[in-house]
């Protein structure tokens, strides 16, 4: 089954926007959790966070009224939501200090796999990407930066510096498979993912889509699109095989 977090910087869209990527999982075979978060900056960082914790746990106690296995659990999410597809996955392996990612951690169901697509791993600090964005882009961020943070940014905010720098997981982290295009501005977060896992001996299929722009997946008239799908499932179907 696959527990799918939509996109939309933290701050706009929902699983109503999204509906067609689970529909994408669902005409495999999987039974599919799409879910909605409350949104900044009328809810900053750690609302996002605390309810994708909450919804995992439910969907783990509640996965079998509704034909899935909690034991072949998959998460999945596009730019917002990778990150808070890493997160699931942080909170699930380190037994954390904070109250919502501890309910993951107790329980005990680790992911079979993670996908984030063109993922926002760390939100702070924007100008990190580098001064030859586009104005847009780097306008994009920083307002993000801003929603998003708006109490501070705790150590989930960026998960990906949690997986560059934490110690060693209390669980074994599952295997990952990054698609992001090479016009992405947030293409170095998930270059930097996938060197982090590498470093903890963890799978990480890092795709990177030569040309194509943040959720290039979602334009599916485009062949990039199209074959990235075509690996998503099929990476998927094969780390939820009974």
């Amino acid at each position: 089954m696959v527990l799918y977090i939509h996109g939309g910087g933290f701050r706009a869209l929902a699983k109503d926007t999204h509906w067609l990527m689970g529909l994408a999982f669902a005409r495999r075979g999987f039974v599919v959790f799409n879910i909605d978060y409350r949104l900044a900056p009328t809810h900053p960082f750690p609302a996002a966070p605390q309810d994708v914790c909450a919804a995992y746990r439910w969907v783990v106690e509640n996965a079998h009224h509704h034909g899935g296995d909690s034991r072949r659990l998959l998460v999945a999410g596009e730019s917002a939501g990778a990150n808070l597809a890493v997160v699931a996955a942080v909170a699930a392996c380190w037994e954390r200090p904070e109250p919502w990612a501890r309910a993951v951690f107790e329980t005990g169901v680790v992911p079979r796999a993670i996908l984030p697509a063109c993922g926002a791993l760390q939100v702070s600090d924007p100008a990190r990407l580098g001064g030859d964005l586009p104005f847009f882009a780097r306008d994009v961020l920083a307002h993000m930066e801003r929603a998003y943070l708006g109490n501070g940014a705790g150590p989930l905010a960026d998960p990906l510096r949690v997986l560059e720098d934490a110690p060693s997981a209390d669980r074994p982290l599952p295997p990952f498979y990054a698609p992001v295009g090479t016009a992405d501005p947030l293409l170095d977060d998930t270059r930097r993912l996938a060197a982090a896992l590498e470093r903890r001996g963890v799978r990480c299929e890092a795709r990177y889509f030569p040309g194509e722009v943040h959720a290039f997946h979602a334009l599916l008239w485009r062949r990039a699109a199209r074959e990235c799908w075509r690996e998503m499932l099929a990476f998927a179907e094969l780390h939820s095989e009974a």
